[in-house]
């Protein structure tokens, strides 16, 4: 599927979606706002400011190519502070023998700034878990994980839109391939309506291509999410990611799906 397919494809389901909506009341008409419970954490691999409330927790359940399956929770001990476990592996569905990840990834994120009217929120974390296959030669994700990171998010009103604006720096310690370089973000979430959300996020990846071992071509990675919320805490999502055709080894779109259940304890 070739980007511009892609293009028309997302456009035209967004068309039909408006042509059957029904018709909305005044209330339908505010800006679509997200559950107080469901609040983004993570964008498609790139973390927000948000961290889980005190006493409540996800469960993540991502597919991803080559029969794959990562699981993931993550537990929100105080309203600062949230911390997660994830393990997976490839050929969960397929015929052969599975394929499992070298050990179980943590993450944790602790919330330095609230939002304010003018400054952004602020979090620092460190997440092990990479995404995609874990090539044994380089010790390392498909796509790698974020390692140390500081990120800062923001709400903005945009015409009848709620847009969340995000951005980053992180430093990966999945370094085998000899390519350390520090790491930027860049990304945006918004409520199309109540029921659907769009994601994008941009990551640099300079840390992902500097070698002949490198799996990217120097354009970084452009993602995008398209979520159906079902409930206030069950969300269903689309995930397609290396937009931009940056990976030396891949010949189209990756293209996954991600399930996210909230609830507390």
């Amino acid at each position: 599927m070739s980007v511009k397919s892609l293009i028309q494809y997302v456009v035209i389901l967004l068309l039909l979606f408006c042509s059957f909506a029904p018709a909305q009341t005044l209330e339908d008409k505010m800006p679509a706002v997200r559950s107080s419970l469901y609040q983004p954490t993570v964008l498609v691999d790139c973390p927000t400011a948000g961290t889980l409330k005190r006493g409540s927790f996800n469960a993540v359940m991502r597919i991803y190519p080559k029969g794959g399956i990562l699981t993931s929770t993550n537990i929100g001990l105080s309203n600062r502070l949230m911390v997660g476990i994830g393990y997976g592996a490839e050929n969960i569905v397929a015929e052969e023998q599975p394929n499992w990840n070298p050990k179980i990834e943590f993450n944790v994120k602790l919330s330095l700034i609230d939002e304010r009217l003018v400054l952004p929120a602020a979090s620092i974390g460190f997440s092990s878990q990479g995404f995609g296959s874990y090539i044994d030669d380089t010790e390392r994700y498909t796509f790698k994980s974020k390692g140390f990171y500081l990120v800062g998010s923001k709400n903005y009103p945009f015409l009848n839109l709620q847009v969340g604006v995000h951005g980053g720096i992180n430093y990966s310690t999945e370094q085998e391939d000899k390519d350390d370089d520090i790491d930027f973000f860049l990304g945006f979430d918004t409520m199309l309506n109540h029921d659907v959300s769009l994601i994008m996020e941009y990551d640099f990846a300079t840390n992902d291509d500097k070698n002949e071992v490198s799996l990217g071509k120097g354009r970084g990675y452009l993602n995008l999410s398209l979520q159906w919320i079902y409930a206030d805490n069950l969300v269903m999502e689309v995930l397609l990611k290396n937009l931009n055709n940056n990976r030396k080894d891949a010949t189209d779109i990756w293209r996954g799906l991600r399930v996210t259940y909230v609830e507390h304890f």
